[in-house]
């Protein structure tokens, strides 16, 4: 069994085709999928995607990107927006991106705490997008963690390896996407290589960010089991078990699904 701890089903081109997406993650092994939440509009699509299909679950998070929009939003309203549905089992997607810069600096740190506050408040996983913010996203994570301990997965890692060890000391889990079977990406395989295996979870980051052979094309979950692969294949164990260990670390981070 293989679970795609992070995926966007609310977006084209999967939403059209919702069924025959989940039917072919189905038939290749991805028995469950966590469709995760960027703005209130994508929310309010995931809520409808949850109550329609067993097997897939949601979150409730602003991406750092969006948050020029959302300058309002606190603990309270978080809270509020996940005790919409008992099949919502984490926050986020939140964090830090001074890549490109979409939203201002000072305005991501302080929803991004607020995610936390509400992670700490409902024990529930916070799912943490961090791009060109390594030094910031670990200082803020270390110091909410002193006032109250909180569960962290760190999606699509693409950073240093010192990063990623640094991270698993605090406790956080670190899921893989398909970049890490990019060519060029031969460092960021070499890190997941050298992390433990008991705080990985794979993703497909759908429809974005296709695994190989597929690169380019639009992703779906069922193309996880590239991504699988490819990770079995460094760690040098056989695929059902890498995914085993997966799908184990993703039901001690969010819970027996059911």
């Amino acid at each position: 069994m293989i679970i795609d701890s992070h995926c966007h089903l609310e977006h084209e081109p999967m939403n059209s085709n919702l069924r025959e997406v989940i039917e072919r993650a189905y038939n290749n092994n991805v028995k469950y999928m966590l469709s995760i939440s960027t703005t209130n509009e994508s929310y309010l699509r995931i809520l409808e995607i949850v109550k329609k299909y067993k097997n897939v679950y949601g979150t409730y998070g602003i991406h750092p990107h969006e948050t020029k929009n959302y300058k309002n939003i606190n603990e309270e309203e978080i809270i509020k927006k996940i005790s919409l549905s008992k099949k919502i089992i984490g926050i986020g997607e939140t964090g830090l991106d001074f890549y490109y810069e979409k939203s201002d600096a000072v305005t991501q740190k302080r929803i991004f705490i607020e995610h936390i506050k509400a992670a700490q408040t409902l024990n529930l996983p916070l799912i943490v997008h961090t791009r060109s913010a390594e030094e910031q996203t670990y200082e803020i994570i270390k110091n909410e963690k002193k006032n109250k301990d909180f569960n962290v997965l760190i999606h699509c890692f693409t950073g240093s390896k010192e990063f990623a060890h640094k991270l698993v000391d605090l406790g956080c889990y670190i899921s893989a996407s398909g970049v890490v079977t990019f060519k060029n990406s031969k460092d960021l395989a070499n890190t997941f290589l050298s992390l433990p295996n008991n705080k990985i979870l794979v993703e497909t980051d759908s429809p974005y960010l296709a695994p190989e052979p597929l690169r380019g094309k639009p992703n779906e979950p069922s193309h996880i089991v590239h991504t699988v692969n490819f990770l079995a294949k460094i760690k040098n164990i056989n695929s059902e078990s890498f995914s085993k260990i997966t799908s184990s670390n993703f039901f001690r981070l969010f819970g027996q699904l059911n």
